[in-house]
């Protein structure tokens, strides 16, 4: 009898605390999402006048934003361990960040292992599927400048099209300094299969923790937002300035992401909702390319492309069997170091975010005691 009501105990606090964590971000979302929405609404005057000024005031409040999502993470004891290069040096440089793709998780993991990338993640453009733009945080996306995209063959052509206007129009006019995308064009499970099945018929390498990437919003990428000389090859010069005053080079980098966790099981978006596994380390590998290195015909792109696949295929094969990711070549161990999160200032976060909620509900209330 007593190991039943130990059990129902354990349940009745598992549930417990997952009813009290959903009503936190519950409260989060209602308060913060349109506070964000109002500030900006608010805020459209200095649009005019100031471009500049009003997307970085925009960009801290995205920042805040991603930082509320995390703190959701960190209460649950969800962290990250990071391996490989050190990304912090060239956090003000442009970069494109590749990242394998297994669930919901993965995002949520992003957002909080960039929180202590400099202004990476008030600079930041992410590419997503479509069906994110309807969720709670899809109109935050939207106004910061997102791209939703559209996966199958019947809207690939229209959809990289449209992605390479998005970039021209946003991308440098909103000084933004990495873009992340995810090349398996959706997760694991969903796409293992049909990417085996097509790597048989190609010659290609079988992988199993990972799948083989797209090419084409890879290459649009490449082709807008690498600085090109006449000749094709890459430039090293700085390009036109954008509306802050200050010049781009272009891509500078590519950033190779690899998101491994324990036993191989990821963790969705309710995970970190509802908070109902144990403490979990992800980890979270990078390896930085110089974008000279990078081809930008198709071909020697899709060589290129798939190579990194297969480094990540290894990557998780030994680190599944070892729990810990092997050093590069050349090297006898490679560097980790766990995450760092400003916990006092998502403190503070928290508390604007409340503060702001109560703000925006006394004025709507005032206006509405004034007409009615």
């Amino acid at each position: 009898m007593a190991p039943l009501l130990d059990a129902a105990r354990k349940l009745g606090w598992i549930l417990l605390k997952s009813f009290l964590r959903f009503m936190f971000m519950f409260i989060n979302n209602a308060v913060a999402i349109p506070s964000y929405c109002f500030y900006l609404l608010l805020l459209q005057p200095l649009r005019i006048w100031d471009s500049a000024a009003f997307w970085h005031l925009e960009g801290i409040m995205f920042k805040w934003m991603l930082g509320m999502v995390s703190s959701w993470g960190w209460l649950a004891g969800y962290t990250v361990m990071e391996w490989g290069d050190d990304v912090r040096p060239i956090c003000e440089e442009e970069a494109m960040v590749i990242v394998n793709h297994q669930a919901t998780g993965d995002v949520c993991t992003l957002m909080m292992c960039l929180q202590n990338k400099g202004t990476v993640v008030r600079k930041m453009m992410w590419l997503m599927d479509h069906v994110f733009k309807y969720t709670n945080f899809g109109i935050v996306s939207f106004i910061h400048g997102d791209f939703f995209i559209r996966q199958g063959k019947a809207h690939r052509d229209k959809q990289l099209s449209i992605l390479r206007d998005h970039l021209d129009r946003y991308y440098h006019s909103r000084d933004r300094k990495w873009i992340v995308l995810f090349p398996e064009g959706g997760f694991l499970r969903k796409r293992r299969e049909t990417s085996q099945s097509f790597a048989k018929k190609n010659s290609l390498p079988h992988l199993t923790h990972v799948t083989l990437p797209r090419l084409g919003a890879t290459q649009v990428i490449l082709k807008t937002l690498v600085a090109q000389q006449e000749n094709g090859s890459v430039s090293q010069d700085a390009g036109t300035p954008n509306q802050s005053g200050s010049k781009f080079k272009g891509l500078q980098w590519v950033v190779d992401v690899t998101i491994a966790y324990p036993k191989a099981k990821p963790m969705d978006i309710q995970t970190w909702i509802f908070g109902y596994r144990p403490p979990t380390v992800t980890h979270v590998h990078y390896r930085m390319y110089p974008i000279r290195e990078v081809p930008l015909d198709t071909e020697p792109l899709t060589d290129w492309l798939y190579q990194r696949f297969v480094d990540k295929e290894d990557l998780l094969a030994h680190f599944y069997d070892t729990g810990a990711f092997p050093p590069a070549k050349g090297q006898k161990e490679i560097a980790s170091w766990p995450m760092e999160l400003d916990v006092a200032g998502l403190c503070v976060v928290q508390v604007l975010a409340l503060a702001s909620g109560y703000l925006w509900y006394s004025v709507f209330r005032y206006l509405y005691g004034c007409v009615f």
